[in-house]
């Protein structure tokens, strides 16, 4: 633990911090607890960079901590010999996103690195895009997704357009935690930037590219322009970044009736109508629902801050009701659907992939399995899809179809190297089209998955623990998993136990011992009897660690008789 209250007494008494920054913290000066928890540690470098509250201190968003994390990129950067390239900056709606964004820029451009930052507000998918298109060497995107009002938070891509892998994420982060004195950090005006053209604001050309893009990856055109009178789509950016490019690429293939909740159309940091903008969550659509009830709408949607993730309500046609859909659910009903579009067309090379992360369902197993593409599992975050799909491009092995991981995101095409949520939104609404012309609703394509491939049910438990105890709690939990593996998890027998910190996976039975072949992990993962699995991982974006489980039933309730039980073990 760091000397906190000495670098606190720095931080009031240094020049190089401004007034309103010593304000804030005089105004915690006889709050112990909180000047440690501001200064004890620096905000780390998590799964893609930094994630915070925003506030004053080494522990917080901030200026100095975004400036400090952008020296330590440019002098990795410059070690790379990728000065020349430049750097792509897109920031979302949450406070602060704006500001931080231009320190980022200015203090790149203070290195001789050009900053290519958007004009305003754009997806973090369209980042990832950019990255490839400008040709530069990174990328930043200033968002905190889907934390609550008072996060903020930094994400670095690499050049290949995917948030930053090994080596790179190591060789950044040790780049950054030797800056030890924040006031060392270079710095520039933007009018003195700009002047020196390292500081370019780009827009409009990237998005039409873009949408192009997105565009190109519909499957069948003819379902829609049947059916784009008939299909009503209800749709809440949820005050992010989602509203202009979806309603844009929506209107643009020809759905005529989206319509868009007004409470949540607007960008606003505060999230007003939720408590944390979260398309998992139940709430986000209290407001879409009550609109798409009025409107007698098929589906209703809704996009995150940074509109890479994406919730989904389907009408049931029987019922009358809207029917929640897992992000497991919608990626395999969208896996489904495009390489059926695909097979159609005999359009799925002999060298298909589809590409999940290990803890997605295994439902799309099955699908990969039925149209004979092959199944490629990676670690949980979509960075290392982003890898796979780069391992195919340069090995010349393999052909992306699909990718999906269960926390609500999925990519169709390899133009970004993120999730999407504005071309999901796209192909939900296409598929919707597609099923209507054969009377089916989205939620009936979902039940003759089921029919066809096996009941499936996923579901993940997350506890937060927060703060300095609540850390070494989750290590102490995974430890003690790491030493004894269990024999049983409720009424089902551990097969296989999975270790990807030490890159091992243990048959139970034998006690034979073979490797993971992916990356090391602090994520433990067991195989179960009956095609169930539970795994558990402590979050990399937030203060929780998280149990992941899967079952296969044999009918609907069987399914969720069995999910409920395994939850409670």
């Amino acid at each position: 633990m760091k000397d906190y209250k000495k670098i606190y007494e720095e931080w009031l008494s240094n020049p190089y911090f401004d007034e309103e920054t010593k304000e804030e913290l005089r105004a915690i000066a006889d709050n112990e607890n909180e000047i440690k928890e501001r200064f004890y540690m620096d905000l780390e470098f998590g799964t893609a960079g930094l994630r915070g509250v925003i506030g004053a201190g080494i522990n917080r968003m901030n200026i100095y901590v975004v400036r400090r994390a952008t020296q330590g990129l440019a002098n990795y950067i410059i070690k790379q010999g990728g000065a020349s390239k430049g750097v792509a900056i897109a920031y979302d709606s949450r406070h602060m996103s704006p500001e931080f964004a231009d320190e980022a820029a200015r203090t790149l451009a203070a290195n001789g690195i050009v900053a290519y930052k958007f004009e305003s507000l754009r997806p973090t998918p369209e980042l990832s895009f950019a990255v490839r298109e400008l040709g530069c060497i990174a990328g930043i995107n200033v968002t905190a997704s889907h934390n609550p009002p008072e996060y903020n938070g930094y994400k670095v891509y690499w050049e290949d357009g995917a948030q930053f892998t090994p080596p790179h994420d190591k060789g950044v982060t040790e780049e950054v935690l030797a800056i030890e004195d924040l006031s060392t950090v270079k710095t520039m005006s933007a009018s003195d930037a700009k002047a020196a053209g390292l500081y370019k604001v780009i827009g409009a050309e990237i998005d039409d590219k873009y949408i192009a893009h997105v565009k190109a990856q519909v499957v069948n055109q003819d379902a829609i322009d049947k059916m784009q009178d008939d299909i009503k789509i209800v749709y809440t950016p949820l005050h992010g970044t989602g509203n202009i490019p979806v309603r844009r690429v929506l209107k643009e293939i020809g759905f005529t009736h989206v319509y868009v909740v007004p409470e949540q159309e607007l960008p606003d940091g505060d999230f007003p109508t939720v408590s944390y903008p979260n398309p998992e969550a139940a709430e986000a659509f209290a407001l879409g629902l009550g609109m798409a009830k009025k409107l007698d709408a098929d589906l209703v949607l809704a996009t995150d801050p940074d509109a890479d993730r994406l919730g989904v309500y389907v009408k049931d046609s029987k019922s009358g009701e809207y029917i929640p859909l897992t992000g497991n659910m919608s990626g395999s009903l969208l896996c489904e659907y495009v390489l059926s579009q695909k097979a159609a067309k005999n359009a799925i090379p002999e060298d298909g992939e589809v590409v999940k992360s290990i803890v997605t369902t295994n439902l799309v197993d099955a699908v990969a399995d039925y149209y004979h593409c092959k199944l490629v599992e990676c670690l949980t975050g979509f960075k290392w899809i982003g890898k796979q799909i780069l391992k195919e491009e340069q090995t010349g092995k393999g052909h992306y179809m699909f990718g999906l991981e269960e926390s609500y995101g999925c990519l169709i095409g390899t133009y970004a190297r993120d999730k999407d949520a504005v071309s999901a939104s796209v192909a939900l609404c296409e598929a919707a089209a597609y099923y209507k012309t054969r009377n089916m609703t989205l939620w009936d394509a979902m039940v003759a998955m089921y029919e066809k491939y096996g009941y499936y049910k996923d579901a993940v438990k997350a506890i937060g623990l927060k703060g300095i105890e609540g850390l070494a709690k989750i290590q102490n939990i995974m430890e003690t998993l790491r030493k004894e593996a269990p024999a049983k998890v409720g009424e089902y027998d551990v097969v296989s136990a999975r270790d990807y910190k030490l890159d091992t996976i243990k048959d139970m039975k034998t006690g034979a011992v073979t490797e993971t072949g992916l990356p090391a992990s602090n994520v433990l993962y067991y195989d179960l009897n009956d095609g169930a699995w539970v795994c558990v991982r402590p979050s990399g974006t937030e203060p929780k660690i998280k149990f992941y489980y899967g079952v296969k039933g044999t009918s609907l309730e069987d399914a969720d008789k069995k999910s409920a039980e395994l939850g409670e073990a």
